[in-house]
């Protein structure tokens, strides 16, 4: 199937979670993502969640409809071949995708260029400045941990890290942004360029989006934790008959007025406005002063009744609301998260097993979405790669294979 972006080879050299991201977003799209990776496997091979035989899990989670080279670039003639691949001519080469530090050496900008003027090079960085950073170093830096979690009162203290690697997922996405916008610009002008993404930038830059810096040097406020409520708005968690727990949101005018009507609290919410003096109706931050109150009256009502009947009651209506669910229990219970969702498929992951996976979740209007397809083995293509895409004889594979320069396909534990 031909996707929104076929036409493009993009060669990814990365590790972790936001190169590998951006190079399977691409990927998904219908471009034709190479990853190279020493023969061994690269840093993430081996990554946890595993497999009961050490297979990652992770590691096929962010590699999906990717090629695959094996390929030892400690030696020349390994180095050679990459970059001939990374500098090949044609419109839709010459793009290289990587979170490594590659500043000086057969990898740099200005070296690979030298091959092609016309290269683009997309690399992302942990700080501004080039050094070291990941998810978790940047996010204790940003505030966040001291808005997560319970609530603290004033003290900035017991800071709650979030596990989910926000960090990583935005810069993934921006690297990918920023790679296409590069090559849109080279049609246009045929001008290649070096592009920087710091995954530093991507955290300062959305606390800058969302309000946190203005509301220290204009409100003079320092925010804290105020647990699982909706910081300016109405939201809260709640416990049903039947022991789970659902969260209620209220961010519109109009999802106030059905939380009243499908609950039958209307008039209490009246009562309750006019007992405070608020603006419940109309005003979000009002209805975040009110929280205790506005939860006091829902809590009894969620009680009552079992998390099928809060479905039944909330069916139909404008309340947004959402139980909240294990792993397990969004496999197995969510219809998001199954087959009747068309961003899901079954594929055999080779030296894993048969399981549910995610394909792109754009959906393009013009463009049938992919289906979603396997990650490759390290190495699954080295000898396509070698032969198709650089022309080498199947003599000169055998050579490159007998001298360890080239390997695959391999299973990594």
């Amino acid at each position: 199937m031909t996707g929104i972006l076929d036409g493009l080879r993009v060669v990814e050299a990365s590790a972790f979670v936001a190169a590998p991201l951006a190079g399977m977003t691409l990927a998904q799209m219908g471009a034709d993502v190479i990853r190279f990776d020493p023969i061994r496997g690269g840093l993430d091979a081996r990554r946890w969640p595993v497999t009961a035989e050490g297979r990652s899990l992770y590691w096929a989670g962010l590699n999906k409809g990717k090629r695959s080279l094996a390929v030892d670039t400690t030696k020349p003639e390994g180095q050679a071949l990459v970059a001939a691949l990374i500098t090949a001519p044609g419109p839709g080469n010459g793009l290289l995708l990587t979170n490594f530090p590659a500043t000086k050496g057969w990898m740099s900008y200005d070296a690979l260029r030298r091959q092609r003027p016309d290269l683009i090079m997309a690399t992302l960085l942990g700080n501004p400045d080039g050094s070291s950073a990941v998810d978790y170093t940047v996010n204790c830096a940003v505030g966040f941990p001291f808005v997560t979690g319970p609530d603290r009162g004033g003290a900035a203290v017991n800071p709650v890290n979030h596990v989910m690697p926000v960090w990583d997922a935005l810069a993934g996405i921006n690297l990918a942004l920023a790679l296409v916008a590069a090559e849109r610009h080279r049609r246009l002008t045929d001008e290649g360029q070096l592009v920087r993404v710091a995954l530093a930038d991507i955290a300062f830059a959305m606390a800058g989006n969302l309000g946190y810096i203005a509301e220290v040097q204009v409100a003079d406020e320092d925010r804290r934790a105020c647990g699982n409520d909706l910081f300016g708005a109405y939201g809260a968690q709640f416990e049903t008959r039947d022991r789970r727990l659902i969260y209620v949101a209220v961010v519109t005018d109009r999802m106030w007025q059905e939380l009243g009507a499908a609950t039958g609290l209307a008039p209490k919410f009246e009562a309750l406005e006019t007992l405070l003096e608020l603006d419940l109706r109309h005003r979000e931050g009002d209805r975040f002063q009110a929280r205790e109150a506005i939860s006091s009256l829902l809590r009894p009502w969620c009680l009552a009744r079992t998390l099928a009947e809060v479905q039944t009651a909330f069916a139909g209506t404008a309340v947004c609301w959402g139980p909240y669910q294990t792993f397990r229990q969004m496999v197995e219970e969510d219809a998001r998260c199954s087959m009747a969702n068309p961003l899901f498929a079954e594929i055999d992951q080779p030296g894993i097993g048969r399981y549910r996976v995610p394909g792109s979740p754009i959906t393009f209007g013009a463009v049938p979405r992919d289906a979603p397809r396997p990650a490759p083995l390290l190495g699954q293509h080295t000898d396509e790669i070698l032969s198709r895409d650089l022309g080498l004889s199947e003599t000169e594979i055998c050579r490159l294979r007998d001298s360890k320069v080239v390997a695959g396909p391999l299973q990594v534990t």
